[in-house]
């Protein structure tokens, strides 16, 4: 039941060439090269200045060009809404090399799937990216995991003015920490009875506290609280939240990061809703359940020998699932522009005490 595919067997087939790629690169700027000067043979010794000009000009364009490309995808660079290559696969991304070596910089080809799969996504710049990485690190290192690496680690920033999850990957503790993806979230919203505020803090993915999945039936409310069915519910076990209601004050809540009603509360995402979890958009919640980026300790497990049913037999890992949630509090003061906030439909949509689910 637990048998899963391997991300870290061969796949010739689907290993992704980046060198091939540079050079197919070059090989189409020759191309163009050779055919303007079969173009300006024709034209006489009039163009010849000119035309040496544009050929060294479309020369350098070219080699910047391949460069570029190179440079990028060498430091991990994270282009915004990166379109997926159609012929990307799962396997490739965990694909070993000749000496069956997996090279963990690949964790990072996660990114076109994430542009692929899932389908609310948010357009982090790269100073912002760049700013969460270090937020994560601080968190890390506050917490004793400074030197935490060469696994995914899911961010999730509780500002009101944000409502982000970000998944980030570094493969070396001397590496920056790189963004993956990020989706829009909705996290705890003070004010009323049994509402916490999300708990700050670093919170580990184990199967002591066991992941379950959503039956898909709705509550009095009309509301399908944890998503459409066989969603799966992360569960971090107790945590200590502020209360958002009364005096406030601090006491114990069952802290969880799981979908929401697809047709109702999922179009709110990116404004606090909750009761305290992390509600995460349906395709979000697939993706990591699916590539297992938080189920280090989870697969351990089904290693040893233990079969887990809330683990599917179909479900792809790489070599660098993790297992840490980190939520921080950015502070902002304003909504900044890569993360709007839902219109006027989408709150529409909330039927009466709607609120009140999570």
């Amino acid at each position: 039941m637990n048998e899963k595919k391997r991300l870290d067997q061969p796949a010739e087939s689907d290993a992704i060439h980046w060198v091939e790629i540079n050079r197919n690169a070059a090989e189409r700027a020759l191309h163009v090269r050779d055919t303007c000067r079969a173009a300006v043979a024709k034209s006489g010794d009039k163009l010849v200045v000119a035309t040496n000009a544009i050929l060294r000009a479309a020369a350098l364009v070219s080699a910047l060009f391949v460069l570029t490309y190179s440079f990028s995808f060498a430091a991990g660079e994270q282009k915004s809404e990166p379109a997926a290559p159609a012929d990307i696969t799962a396997s490739a991304v965990a694909a070993p090399d000749a000496a069956g070596v997996v090279d963990p910089h690949r964790a990072l080809l996660l990114r076109a799937m994430f542009a692929r799969d899932v389908t609310r996504r948010l357009n982090v710049p790269a100073a912002a990216q760049q700013e969460y990485g270090q937020r994560l690190q601080t968190a890390l290192e506050q917490n004793q995991l400074g030197n935490l690496s060469g696994e995914y680690v899911v961010l999730v920033d509780r500002n009101a003015n944000v409502q982000a999850l970000f998944i980030y990957f570094r493969a070396t503790p001397s590496d920056k920490w790189l963004m993956i993806g990020a989706s829009p979230v909705a996290t705890g919203r003070p004010g009323e009875f049994d509402h916490f505020i999300t708990p700050l803090g670093v919170f580990e993915h184990t199967p002591d506290n066991m992941d379950f999945r959503a039956e898909g039936t709705m509550n009095e409310n009309g509301i399908r609280g944890y998503g459409k069915r066989d969603m799966r519910i992360f569960d971090l076990g107790w945590a200590q939240g502020e209360r958002g209601w009364g005096k406030g004050g601090m006491s114990q809540m069952r802290f969880q990061m799981h979908a929401t009603d697809p047709d109702r509360l999922e179009p709110l995402l990116g404004v606090r809703h909750s009761k305290g979890c992390v509600r995460i958009p349906a395709s979000l919640n697939v993706f990591l359940d699916h590539y297992g980026i938080l189920d280090a300790e989870y697969e351990a497990l089904v290693e040893s020998g233990k079969p887990l049913w809330v683990l599917h037999s179909d479900r792809q890992v790489t070599p660098w699932a993790g297992r840490y949630i980190v939520v921080v509090d950015s502070e902002r003061k304003a909504r900044p522009a890569w993360s709007p906030a839902p219109g006027s439909k989408a709150r529409a949509k909330v039927p009466a005490a709607g609120d009140t689910a999570d």
